[in-house]
């Protein structure tokens, strides 16, 4: 968890970046994350030094080469601001652009790759935008402030820097909340054989958080030579069309220890063309899918995947995501995706028929049910997760259901951290915990927070998977008085007003 002080530094930082002329948050957090990304490489370079100087050794695959002491952070940060600024923009940034690319790596298992990084494609447009001496060298003596070098620390820092986008992107994309993004990881249970899929990745918060996830349960695996490789660039993969996000999500999960993952720009709902690599849309290829697809907007039939189409006839987004997950599943493969509500409930032909896809020809599992502050300030909307295994033979048979009312964070714009001792401010450990003892759920009512709901009842009612169609409300009797008895009590009340009126004027005028 951030300390306040970390939060006011970043702030401070966020409002040199504005006070400086950086006012697009994209751009702002470009910037930024470029200067965190410089700073990590150093830190990563000091720590092989300290190791090697340990054991007496060379430093294994340096990041610096000796004529590139001065691009390192701990070098130039102790310049004059026009000289850091000449370092920075003309030596350093160039050389992260080039980082982990063929021609610039001095390791030869890199220079036999056939094609670029993911990072070094995707760095290829980056533009320094601070062309302020004055702002760098303020901004690089605040961020020197700044724990980086545990993971957990910059998993938080970084969250907090991307809270600072408040507004849902044109297409409908947004943030999703780390603590929700955790809560469907641990759901999920990545594992190491596991190949992992967002198709909207935007920021790579899922890819990240299911890394971590794999680290603090199977540490034993990366001794495993084969392991690690995959780890490092197999295992992941993500799909975004914004430019800005691809750098972003790769400089993050480079930052995390995986150094080659597929971070690809792809419109994930188009029919392909002939610039698409058709392999990353390969169907039947990915174990696990954790995704918050974009909720807004609707696409036109002639641009959308015909395979998609053939799954439901559609234009909504919301619905088209549903129908490439289960298409890019594999079988057994399993998935949490965020949905609006009206994925749950919607009446119409296509809403219906991805309902009933997943309810009868795989196995629906769970759907949990959010409040619509959970989203805020992007938006209101009411969402929900859908937990399911692609089977292609069914499977579905009774569906637990929760009612998740708080999340550990009040449910306004500010979303204030609230205490999380208290259990009812935070109902994530609680459907973790029932979700994997859902043996205990099957004596539950469906008065209660959470219930399970048999195939047929869905079935019967158009497969609705909206949590209100089948909770019972038990109202609480309430006796009120006889309503003669209250008029009466009215009129004496009354009187006696009037009795203390006149006393008062007899007082006043005598």
């Amino acid at each position: 968890m951030l300390t306040g002080n970390i939060k006011n530094t970043v702030d401070g930082i966020w409002n040199d970046f504005w006070t400086g002329g950086i006012t697009n948050p994209i751009t702002v957090i470009e910037q930024f994350t470029y200067l965190l990304f410089i700073k990590r490489l150093d830190d990563l370079e000091l720590v092989k030094e300290k190791k090697a100087n340990r054991l007496g050794e060379k430093i294994k695959s340096p990041i610096f080469k000796k004529s590139q002491k001065n691009l390192r952070w701990s070098v130039f940060k102790n310049k004059s601001p026009d000289e850091m600024h000449s370092i920075v923009a003309e030596k350093v940034f160039p050389f992260i652009k080039d980082l982990h690319s063929k021609k610039a790596s001095s390791d030869e298992k890199l220079k036999d790759r056939k094609e670029d990084s993911s990072y070094a494609k995707h760095m290829k447009d980056a533009l320094f935008q601070i062309s302020s001496p004055a702002l760098l060298s303020k901004v690089v003596g605040k961020i020197d402030t700044l724990p980086l070098r545990n993971r957990d620390s910059k998993g938080d820092l970084y969250e907090y820097l991307l809270s600072k986008l408040t507004t849902a992107g044109v297409n409908g994309q947004f943030r999703t909340p780390r603590h929700v993004i955790k809560m469907m990881v641990e759901l999920t249970k990545p594992a190491p054989k596991d190949l992992i899929l967002d198709p909207s990745c935007g920021t790579a918060g899922f890819l990240v958080a299911a890394s971590e996830y794999i680290r603090e349960n199977y540490e034993d695996s990366f001794h495993k030579k084969a392991f690690k490789t995959h780890f490092s660039s197999t295992m992941f993969t993500g799909y975004d069309f914004d430019s800005s996000m691809l750098r972003i999500s790769s400089m993050n999960l480079m930052s995390h220890g995986i150094e080659n993952p597929t971070i690809e720009y792809c419109d994930s709902l188009a029919e392909l063309d002939s610039h698409t690599d058709s392999s990353f849309l390969e169907a039947n290829k990915f174990s696990l899918i954790l995704a918050n697809p974009p909720f807004k907007g609707s696409l036109d039939h002639n641009a959308c995947a015909s395979d998609l189409q053939k799954v439901v006839k559609t234009k909504k987004t919301e619905l088209l995501f549903l129908a490439l997950i289960l298409r890019t599943l594999k079988p057994d493969g399993r998935c949490a995706v965020v949905v609006p509500d009206g994925v749950l409930f919607g009446s119409s032909k296509a809403h219906q028929t991805i309902r009933k896809k997943i309810v009868e020809d795989h196995k629906l599992e769970a759907v949990i049910d959010m409040p619509s502050g959970v989203f805020k300030p992007y938006a209101g909307v009411s969402t929900a997760v859908l937990l399911f295994t692609k089977t292609d033979s069914g499977g579905t048979d009774d569906v637990w259901f929760y009612h998740m009312t708080a999340d550990g964070y009040s449910l306004d714009d500010k979303r204030t951290e609230l205490d999380q001792s208290k259990h009812e401010t935070n109902n994530i450990p609680d459907i973790i915990a029932r979700y994997n003892d859902l043996k205990k759920e099957k004596r539950r009512k469906r008065s209660e927070q959470s219930f399970f709901v048999s195939k047929k009842e869905i079935v019967d009612n158009k497969y609705d998977l909206s949590i209100n169609k089948y909770k019972e409300v038990q109202y609480d009797e309430v006796e009120y008085e006889d309503p003669l008895n209250i008029m009466s009590s009215l009129q004496e009340l009354e009187a006696k007003i009037v009795t203390d009126l006149n006393e008062l004027k007899g007082n006043v005028y005598g």
